[in-house]
């Protein structure tokens, strides 16, 4: 099972987006393994968006990130990282078909609603920079064995 991290952005938090966005991930059957509110701040961000430090957006971004709090979250689930990407849609809110999160609830680059870690290697530095190790919580989940079939869970296959 992979784990991933979620930012949902100071836009969906402000336009009370937040609990159709946790229920879209919850439905799908990914296991929230911590979730906090927060407020970011600049240089957690600058080190979060390093890779867009020469666009033109990349200040506005870091205040736009820094204004209100975001929740952050770390699911977990098979080949999770695909299938929270699958499910945020394309970065730009016009470009993200109807169905997934950015589709639904977004026309804007920036204003996109939700982060959520593009690789499984950027998932795990993203939650260390995000989450502390006694934040994130292991438990297992009642429902896997209703969500995956037996060869896909991580349960141990001896046991009943």
């Amino acid at each position: 099972m992979q784990q991933t991290l979620v930012i949902i952005k100071p836009d969906a938090v402000n336009r009370c987006l937040v609990g159709e966005v946790v229920k879209r991930f919850e439905k799908k059957g990914l296991q929230i393994k911590a979730m906090k509110m927060e407020m970011l701040q600049p240089y957690i961000l600058k080190e979060h968006y390093a890779h867009l430090k020469d666009k033109e957006f990349y200040e506005e971004l870091i205040k736009f990130m820094s204004k209100i709090p975001s929740i952050l979250m770390v699911l977990k689930g098979k080949e999770a990282v695909s299938v929270v990407r699958k499910m945020v849609g394309p970065t730009k809110g016009r470009e993200a078909p109807p169905g997934t999160i950015r589709g639904d609830y977004s026309v804007s680059n920036q204003s996109n609603v939700v982060h959520a870690s593009d690789s499984e290697e950027n998932a795990k530095i993203e939650i260390e920079r995000f989450f502390k190790k006694e934040e994130i919580y292991d438990f297992k989940k009642m429902n896997f064995d209703w969500i995956y079939s037996r060869d896909e869970t991580y349960i141990d296959k001896t046991k009943k």
